[in-house]
């Protein structure tokens, strides 16, 4: 089967970035061994956010609620068109969202479920190692950042992302149709993007700044308490810790060693 040309173009960027650095391309976007993860956390000593998704509370209208506020807060247009969709939550199915999961006796009931997928702000994130101009970047917080007026649009995070969180812009979202945003932007605090830069959740680093949650954890608790629970993962004190060692729950890809920091409590 011949390879379509942009899956070309993203293999060939990134082999160019691994032999600038004399490193493998295996070892430049996944660079930790399976399990030094948490002892990586525990050795530099930092903050750590990461978020529990308790399955058994969450709805689809939950689920739906979150998406319209978190797209609302960050002025994330409505674009019409799936194939170039700005999206920093969103929803999947647990077949397309866990594709390594090949357990077979799955419960039915978990396979037809829809979980929220957003950026894992990973211990170890592969799209910070391979931006050209550091526009996006790991705060000490563990926030995995980004600075669309540094970014170039070459989208070799987007090549190096295993979870599909990023979006390229391909039109110039402050002009999308009022008909699909009416009275957008919908927030006037919050800086729009532009055409040619790559965007994605940021955990809501301007509420966590002021010392609030992220809005979709404050949204889907309003509508259910306990559904969502945010906290220092570093912290073995902390409620997300204290909820996690009681409960079994998946990550996405946990095999790359990227260290994924949204739980999901099944």
């Amino acid at each position: 089967m011949e390879m379509d040309r942009r899956r070309f173009l993203k293999v060939i960027g990134l082999s160019s970035i691994a032999a600038i650095g004399s490193a493998s391309l295996f070892e430049l976007i996944y660079p930790k061994s399976i399990g030094a993860v948490a002892e990586e956390i525990s050795k530099n000593g930092g903050i750590q956010w990461a978020i529990a998704v308790d399955m058994n509370l969450i709805t689809d209208e939950i689920l739906d609620r979150c998406i319209e506020e978190c797209h609302k807060l960050h002025n994330v247009p409505n674009i019409g068109n799936s194939e170039e969709e700005i999206k920093w939550i969103w929803k999947e199915e647990y077949e397309h969202a866990f594709p390594d999961q090949k357990h077979e006796y799955v419960p039915e009931g978990l396979k037809a479920q829809l979980f929220p997928l957003l950026c894992n702000h990973c211990t170890n994130p592969p799209c910070v190692r391979v931006c050209p101009t550091k526009a996006t970047w790991k705060r000490e917080d563990g926030i995995v950042m980004m600075d669309w007026h540094r970014c170039i649009g070459c989208r070799f995070c987007m090549a190096a992302c295993p979870f599909g969180a990023r979006s390229f812009n391909w039109w110039d979202p402050r002009k999308a149709d009022p008909k699909l945003n009416p009275g957008f932007p919908t927030n006037m605090e919050y800086p729009t993007r532009t055409k040619g830069v790559v965007e994605k959740c940021t955990f809501c680093n301007e509420l966590i700044d002021k010392g609030q949650i992220p809005k979709c954890v404050e949204v889907a608790n309003e509508m259910k308490e306990g559904s969502m629970i945010f906290g220092d993962i570093s912290d073995s004190e902390s409620e997300i810790r204290a909820v996690l060692n009681e409960r079994f729950s998946l990550r996405r890809k946990p095999e790359l060693g990227t260290g994924p920091n949204i739980f999901y409590m099944i």
